[in-house]
């Protein structure tokens, strides 16, 4: 919901640190692959309780997460790019419940699940949508810097980075933020299905 207001913003303040890695040759690809180790550090991280030192990594996951991106910008989108950073997002947004879940089984598990059962319907609309979108050769005016079809809804990439970053502040609350996160994930599904059929023939 909030992902085209504020991705400009963070495109700017992380500008800086791009320039000077597109100068050092680094790529894209390699930066999402690094992001990607770095992030799911944070399993065994939240899992043996050491949550501050998790929202550290998770942090310089979501930092590395916006810089790929203008890197890819500057250099070219490409197919295996896009690719690469879509799924390895939705694998690290998954390593989160289950870290909790492992972390206190008897209190977090069930939340957990119910969370990740949200997650498949937000994943999977956005997925499919973008698969036909491609097949259509549609676009999106308010991503149009994307290596495909971003269809936003309720709870996009920044809303659920905001809810990771209170998990890990307030982890004996988790059972409680992942289910109130998981009825807004019902919502975003929800409102995803009508305009993808609203949009479709």
């Amino acid at each position: 919901m909030i992902d085209s207001k504020v991705l400009p913003i963070v495109e700017f303040c992380l500008r800086p640190v791009a320039k000077y890695l597109i100068k050092k040759k680094v790529t894209a690809n390699s930066l999402t692959i690094l992001g990607f180790v770095i992030g799911v550090s944070s399993l065994p991280l939240i899992t043996l309780g050491f949550f501050n030192l998790a929202l550290v990594v998770i942090i310089i996951n979501r930092a590395f997460d916006g810089l790929d991106g203008i890197i890819a910008r500057h250099n070219g989108i490409s197919d295996k790019g896009a690719f690469l950073d879509i799924t390895l997002d939705f694998i690290f947004y998954a390593s989160i419940p289950l870290a909790f879940a492992l972390h206190n089984p008897l209190e977090n598990s069930l939340p957990a699940c119910i969370l990740l059962f949200t997650f498949f319907g937000t994943g999977s609309t956005f997925l499919a949508f973008s698969i036909i979108a491609e097949r259509k050769k549609m676009s999106s005016s308010l991503y149009s810097s994307k290596g495909f079809y971003y269809l936003g809804g309720l709870i996009e990439g920044m809303e659920t980075t905001i809810f990771i970053i209170l998990v890990c502040v307030f982890p004996s609350y988790f059972s409680v933020l992942a289910l109130i996160f998981s009825f807004l994930c019902l919502i975003s599904t929800a409102i995803r299905l009508k305009s993808a059929l609203d949009m479709l023939t």
